[in-house]
């Protein structure tokens, strides 16, 4: 039996995760501030969500809009003040002013990680070169996905790119970014098998919280496929 895909729901707070779990979601991305594209929750948020749901959690490393490292150090104790809370996956991904890779920012965070698996986010999308980037990173300790749309505009734009892009790298490539249900197909055949939603699971879009339907909704596509 193949095993199946990888539905990562968006969740805001607790009432978000009981929702994407009951829906069939494997793994929540906890975020706050959609305003700013998702930044770093509080600890008492990631504590909270964490007796609500068992399933795994991703928590993003990232404390304002963009995709600089900011303040690295508020950054680095960040990350050290969730890992003593309990949280044991991430994401992060920071780009210089130039559109490469941050890497001394992300070799800094990743080493108070302890070897916690962690996703590198869509900065992948809005650098200059996917490829060079890609191996600048490859071997660091943790590293298993890419969240991309193949485009910074979203999957529309980037199907080819991540169509290209199956089966070419060891770590996971997670599709999220203006994803829909009609992409799905193509991509499921193509041999991607992870997909992240934020709004799609919420029916009253991000004024609302996760719809339970929504999130069924995917898993009864992503099990179809």
């Amino acid at each position: 039996m193949s095993k199946r895909a990888v539905l990562e729901v968006i969740a805001l707070d607790a009432a978000d995760a009981v929702a994407a779990q009951a829906g069939g979601a494997d793994r929540l991305e906890l975020v706050t501030d959609m305003a700013a594209d998702g930044l770093t929750p509080s600890v008492d948020t990631f504590t909270a969500i964490r007796s609500a749901v068992d399933i795994d959690l991703r928590v993003m490393l990232r404390l304002a809009d963009g995709f600089a490292a900011g303040d690295l150090r508020r950054l680095v104790d960040t990350a050290g003040e969730l890992r003593a809370a309990g949280a044991d996956q991430f994401v992060l991904g920071f780009l210089d002013a130039d559109g490469g890779v941050d890497l001394a920012a992300v070799e800094r965070v990743v080493s108070v990680l302890d070897g916690c698996p962690w996703t590198f986010h869509r900065a992948i999308d809005h650098c200059a070169d996917r490829d060079a980037l890609r191996k600048a990173l490859d071997g660091l300790p943790g590293l298993d996905a890419f969240l991309t749309a193949g485009a910074a505009s979203g999957v529309d734009a980037g199907m080819p790119t991540l169509l290209a892009e199956a089966g070419r790298y060891e770590q996971r490539i997670l599709v999220g970014g203006g994803l829909r249900l009609e992409h799905v197909p193509a991509l499921l055949t193509a041999g991607i098998d992870a997909f992240h939603i934020g709004g799609a699971a919420r029916s009253a879009g991000w004024a609302g919280p996760v719809s339970e339907g929504a999130v069924r909704e995917w898993r009864g596509v992503l099990d179809a496929g």
